[in-house]
C-alpha cells in the first residue's frame, strides 16, 4: 500500500507519551507488559501463540496471531523500540485422539491412534509426518499474511532436550502439581491422571497411566505399559510428554514466555497452568482472554458443524484489511462471524483509514488502521505507513450497483458505470477499488441476487416516484451526488405523498428500485448509476403499480 504524503509527522517522544495513556486495547496490554519489565528484558520480550496441528490453520489461528502481533507492535512503540520476539508454537507431540474426517488414508491413521502427531506418517504422503504436513501448512498460512515469527515445535523441544530441565522440575514437584490438578478432575479421571505421560517403548503411544517418579534429577520414571509389563525408563529426550495444562506451564517456564492470549474456553486451563508455572519457579505470562466467534444465529462456531466462516470465504467476498479491522474491535466481546458482516467491515476499514492522517496522535493510536498498518513492520518510528488512502466508492455502493446491473454485472460493466463517479476511472489507477469490484460481484452472486425482490410502489410512493422522475428529467447529467441527494430529500418532504419520515421514503426507494430493505445514499447511487439508467429503474417500478 502506498505511503501517504499527507501523514502527520509525529516525533518518537510524542508517540511514547501518547502510548503511555492510550485506551486502545493493544496499548492497554502493552502497558501491563511494560510495568512487568520497567527496565526492559535482556534478549527481548517473548510473545507466544499456540497451534494444535491435528487440523489445518483457520480464522481462529489468524485472529490469535494478528492480535498478539498488534500487542507486540504496541509494546515496541510504547518502549521506543524494545526488542521482541514472537514464537508460533506447535503442540505436535500431542497424541492423535481421533482421525480427522477431511484427510486421505484414514485407515492408516487409525492404526496410529495414540501416537504423537510427529511420529505418524503423513496421510497426504508429502512430508515425513502428519505433524510436519500441518506445521508446513501453518508456516505457509502465516507467511501468506506477512507475519514475523519464529516457528517452534513441541517435538523438537522434547526430542532435542530443550524441555529436559523443565521436565525434571515437573518430576521434582510431582506431588505439588498433583495437589493442583486432582481437585479439578472427576473421580474416574483421578485414577489414571499423571502430570507426565510416558511414551510406550513397545507401541509408541502416549500413555494415560499413573507413573512413579524414581529419580527426578535423572528424569527416571516407572509405569505399567500397555502389555501389563512394568517399565522403568527416562522421561527425557522425547520419551514422555506432559499433560496439557502441565505442558503449557512447563513451556512458559522453559521458553521464558512473557505474553500469550487465549480464548475464553481455556480460562480454567490458564488458571491451573499459572499455578503450576509458579510451582516450577516461573511466572504466568501476561495475556488477554478473548471471546469466541459466534455464527449468524449467535451460536458458538463448531468445526464439526461447519457453521462458521472460513478465512478463504471471507477473502472471497472481502479484503484482508477488512478482516483485520473486524477482528481488531474489542476482543473481549463475542463477534458473529458470517458473510453478512463483511460489507460493513470493508467500509468501516476505509472510513478509519481515510481519517487517520488528519488525526492527533492520541486519536491515531485509537484508530484500528494505525495498528493494522504496522502489524507486519518492526518498530521504525512514529509515522504510520500507508495511511490516508481513500476508496473512491464505498463497498456498499458497489454492491448496490452490481445488484441493479443483475445478470449484466461484469467487471467491465461496473467500471463503465464507475466512470460516472470516479475521475479517471481506470482499474490500474485504483487497484484497491478494482479488487473490491471482483469481491462485490462474488458477494452479489452468492448472497444478494438470490434474495432481491423489487416490490411494486403503493399509495403515495407512486406520486413520489413520478415526481423524482420528473426532477431527474430536468437535471443536468453532470449533477453532483450532493445536489441529487437534495432533490431526493425535497421530494420526500412533500406532504401529499404521505411519508411520516424521510426514512420511509428512502426505504420505499430501496425496496422498489433496488430490491432490498437497506441501501446507499440515493444521491450517490444516482450519480454512480447515471440519471438516465435511474429513470429506467423508476419506469420499471411504476409499471408494476
Amino acid at each position: 500500500m502506498p505511503n501517504s504524503r499527507h501523514t502527520m509527522t509525529i516525533t518518537r517522544e510524542a508517540l511514547i507519551a501518547a502510548a503511555q495513556t492510550s485506551k486502545a486495547w493493544p496499548f492497554q496490554e502493552a502497558q501491563r507488559l511494560a510495568k512487568r519489565f520497567p527496565d526492559g528484558k535482556p534478549g527481548g520480550v517473548l510473545f507466544e501463540t499456540g497451534y494444535g496441528p491435528s487440523g489445518l490453520p483457520h480464522i481462529g489461528t489468524f485472529q490469535e496471531v494478528l492480535r498478539t502481533t498488534l500487542v507486540r507492535r504496541a509494546y515496541e512503540a510504547l518502549t521506543g523500540g524494545a526488542a521482541t520476539r514472537l514464537v508460533a508454537f506447535s503442540d505436535d507431540m500431542d497424541g492423535l485422539r481421533k482421525v480427522p474426517d477431511n484427510v486421505p488414508n484414514r485407515a492408516m491413521l487409525t492404526e496410529h491412534l495414540g501416537k504423537p502427531l510427529s511420529r505418524i506418517p503423513d496421510p497426504f504422503e508429502k512430508f515425513e509426518s502428519f505433524a510436519a504436513h500441518n506445521n508446513a501448512m501453518l508456516r505457509d498460512f502465516l507467511d501468506r499474511f506477512g507475519f514475523e515469527y519464529e516457528f517452534v515445535s513441541s517435538s523438537d523441544c522434547y526430542n532435542g532436550g530443550k524441555f529436559d530441565e523443565a521436565l525434571k522440575g515437573v518430576l521434582a514437584n510431582f506431588g505439588a502439581i498433583l495437589d493442583i490438578m486432582l481437585p479439578t478432575l472427576g473421580e474416574e479421571r483421578r485414577q489414571t491422571y499423571s502430570p507426565v505421560m510416558p511414551i510406550s517403548p513397545t507401541t509408541g503411544a502416549v500413555l494415560q497411566v499413573p507413573i512413579e517418579v524414581v529419580d527426578a534429577a535423572a528424569g527416571i520414571i516407572r509405569f505399567t505399559d500397555e502389555d501389563g509389563s512394568t517399565v522403568e525408563q527416562s522421561a527425557l529426550g522425547g520419551m514422555a510428554k506432559c499433560q496439557w495444562k502441565v505442558d503449557w506451564a512447563m513451556r512458559w517456564v522453559a521458553l521464558g514466555v512473557d505474553y500469550e492470549m487465549y480464548g475464553k474456553d481455556l480460562t480454567d486451563s490458564g488458571i491451573q497452568s499459572g499455578k503450576i508455572a509458579r510451582v516450577l519457579g516461573g511466572t504466568k505470562p501476561e495475556g488477554l482472554i478473548y471471546e469466541l466467534f459466534l455464527d449468524g444465529k449467535g451460536e458458538k462456531i463448531s468445526k464439526s458443524k461447519g457453521n462458521g466462516l472460513s478465512i478463504e470465504e471471507w477473502l472471497q467476498y472481502g479484503s484482508e484489511e477488512s478482516l483485520g479491522h473486524y477482528i481488531f474491535a474489542n476482543p473481549k466481546s463475542a463477534k458473529q462471524l458470517h458473510a453478512g458482516v463483511i460489507p460493513k467491515a470493508v467500509d468501516d476499514y476505509w472510513q478509519f483509514r481515510s481519517a487517520l492522517p488528519g488525526q492527533e496522535i492520541d486519536k491515531q493510536l485509537g484508530n484500528p488502521v494505525w495498528h493494522l498498518l504496522r502489524a507486519n513492520q518492526s518498530f521504525a518510528g512514529a509515522e504510520a505507513p500507508g495511511a490516508g488512502d481513500t476508496l473512491p466508492v464505498p463497498f456498499s455502493l458497489l454492491l448496490n450497483l452490481v445488484g441493479v446491473l443483475g445478470a449484466g454485472a461484469t467487471r467491465e460493466a461496473v467500471w463503465s458505470y464507475l466512470g460516472n463517479y470516479v475521475e479517471g476511472a481506470d482499474p490500474a489507477a485504483h487497484p484497491a477499488l478494482d479488487g473490491l469490484v471482483g469481491k462485490a460481484l462474488a458477494y452479489n452472486r452468492d448472497f444478494v441476487a438470490p434474495t432481491l425482490v423489487k416490490r411494486a410502489p403503493v399509495g403515495g410512493e407512486v406520486g413520489a416516484l413520478h415526481a423524482l422522475d420528473a426532477a431527474l428529467a430536468e437535471a443536468d447529467p453532470a449533477t453532483s451526488a450532493e445536489d441529487l441527494q437534495t432533490i431526493v430529500y425535497e421530494i420526500g418532504k412533500i406532504e401529499e405523498f404521505g411519508f411520516e419520515s424521510l426514512r420511509d421514503w428512502f426505504k420505499a426507494l430501496y425496496e422498489t428500485l433496488l430490491g432490498s430493505e437497506q441501501g446507499p445514499r440515493m444521491g450517490s447511487f444516482i450519480a454512480l448509476y447515471g440519471i438516465a439508467p435511474t429513470r429506467t429503474l423508476i419506469a420499471e417500478a411504476l409499471a408494476k403499480a
